[in-house]
């Protein structure tokens, strides 16, 4: 899941760069991504309720409000203007690998403040990704940027720091309903940076342009974050922002193509390093004894080993279903990532 939805998003990176200019600045093309990404989730939504009756996952709850503001906030608004702003000042392939960067700091935010499990092969791998990463966006001479590296490469950093964060927000809410999540950060966000964009002067481009930017919205921005917030509960934030580092590559590859940019040695280079980097993360392997403290909540699972629970009679039937449940203590030992259970302590 989280590599299918590094695939979407990556393709949609040199599509969405085909539709600035002409009157679609960035802007503008943010809010219609995310507003595509939101008015197509909820057709999904609501087809979805039509056919199933009770919900296949669990919605919302009032306690996690105040999260998803901040997602909307800093993952809808900030990054993909930021995102926009850098792809007008920078080529498209050398964009797509600079997203590198959002993997790089999801995982020192969950390591740093969230207090995620990130060994020493983690941390090597992601070395590797930012050595990649500067190698790239570096520019020789004066170019207007700040040390060297050009004022599309920093705003395109600023929108990795700020999709880190809003990953790591996200794996708060990564029990709930992933549809119905970003059904709403699509629409919140989509309506505030269109709103933003026309009070600044914006005007709305053709019929077909508005399509192509729903569909690349929808498909890109939508359904990729529905796989990654399913990834998030099962990989934590770390692992996740690390098996979605292959966005970038699929983006580069798709941008050479669509706009015949040179395949430099500056860019296989740095293909090289993200490429040691991410074979790093994707071959860990971690196992110990831990102990599973009392924990209820709701999500949808089935009768694992860590979901041995009695059921009701008006629990749904048939698995895998959604119910609010109780899990007991329980000490084992056998390999996990850090997903919904397993976001206990470490002594090394």
């Amino acid at each position: 899941m989280a590599i299918g939805s590094a695939a979407l998003f990556g393709a949609s990176t040199p599509l969405a760069k085909l539709l600035l200019g002409d009157g679609v600045g960035p802007w503008l093309l943010a809010g219609l991504l995310y507003l595509g990404s939101g008015l197509g989730l909820a057709l999904l939504h609501l087809a979805r309720r039509a056919r199933h009756g009770a919900p296949a996952e669990a919605p919302l709850a009032r306690r996690d409000l105040p999260w998803l503001a901040l997602v909307v906030a800093i993952g809808g608004v900030a990054g993909p203007v930021l995102l926009m702003v850098g792809l007008a000042r920078t080529p498209a392939s050398s964009a797509a690998l600079l997203l590198n960067l959002e993997g790089l700091a999801t995982m020192a935010i969950a390591w740093l403040w969230f207090r995620e499990n990130v060994d020493r092969r983690l941390l090597l791998g992601a070395f590797a990704i930012l050595a990649g990463a500067l190698l790239l966006s570096w520019r020789a001479g004066p170019t207007g940027g700040i040390g060297g590296i050009g004022i599309g490469g920093l705003a395109i950093a600023g929108a990795c720091l700020a999709w880190g964060l809003d990953n790591n927000l996200t794996r708060k809410l990564s029990a709930a309903d992933p549809v119905q999540i970003a059904m709403i950060k699509g629409g919140v966000a989509g309506a505030v940076n269109l709103g933003l964009a026309l009070m600044q002067g914006a005007t709305l481009p053709t019929p077909s342009a508005i399509a192509a930017a729903g569909a690349i919205g929808f498909v890109g921005y939508g359904i990729s974050l529905v796989l990654f917030v399913l990834a998030l509960r099962h990989l934590g934030s770390a692992r996740t922002g690390a098996y979605f580092s292959t966005a970038p590559f699929i983006g580069a590859l798709l941008a050479i193509g669509l706009f015949d940019e040179p395949l430099t040695g500056r860019l296989l280079g740095a293909a090289a390093l993200m490429g040691i980097g991410l074979y790093l993360h994707l071959a860990e392997r971690h196992a110990h004894t831990h102990e599973h403290a009392p924990l209820e909540h709701a999500h949808r699972h089935t009768h694992d080993a860590h979901h041995q629970h009695p059921h009701d009679p008006q629990h749904p039937p048939g698995e895998p279903h959604t119910h609010a449940h109780r899990h007991t203590t329980m000490a084992h030992s056998h390999p996990h990532y850090p997903d919904l259970h397993h976001r206990h302590g470490h002594a090394h």
